[in-house]
């Protein structure tokens, strides 16, 4: 039995569209690869492991390090509770400061037993009670100003007033 030519151009047509939709996808999915996620978009950090001069290790040293999953490493940055410098190819690298921020998580977590909105909170109440405490150091001479303006500034974040 013979193919009409009617047939087989409408099978050649047919195959043409379907070859340039594999094609057309392709170059998208490349065109993705290439563009950087929104995580990656936000803010770069402000200082790099690399400026502080502390050790870097990749995400399977550091899940090892702190027996966490390198899933859970990946959340917390997608979450906003730390930033790893990148290298040119988009590795994490985790600095010793990365590092302890994560053992005080995982404590924060595991023996406190916080959700990760409570442990964004009381990283931000110690984050704001180490810039108090490095402004006293700085300025001896007026330590109770800036002790009571770390004070308001953690009573603003408990009442929801400042993120």
């Amino acid at each position: 039995m013979a193919t009409r030519p009617d047939d087989q151009a409408a099978r050649a047509r047919t195959v043409q569209s379907l070859f340039e939709a594999i094609v057309t996808t392709r170059q998208r999915r490349a065109q993705r690869a290439r563009q950087p996620r929104a995580a990656e978009r936000a803010a770069p950090p402000t200082e790099t492991a690399q400026e502080a001069g502390d050790g870097l290790y990749i995400i399977s040293v550091a899940s090892r390090m702190l027996q966490m999953h390198p899933q859970t490493l990946r959340k917390y940055e997608r979450v906003g509770l730390l930033r790893p410098s990148r290298t040119d190819g988009m590795l994490r690298l985790y600095s010793e400061r990365d590092i302890a921020k994560l053992r005080m998580i995982k404590h924060l977590v595991d023996e406190l037993r916080l959700n990760l909105a409570g442990v964004e909170m009381a990283m931000a109440v110690f984050d704001r009670l180490s810039v108090a405490r490095s402004d006293m150091d700085r300025a001896q001479s007026t330590p109770p100003r800036a002790f009571d303006r770390a004070m308001n500034d953690i009573l603003e974040l408990f009442q929801g007033r400042r993120a």
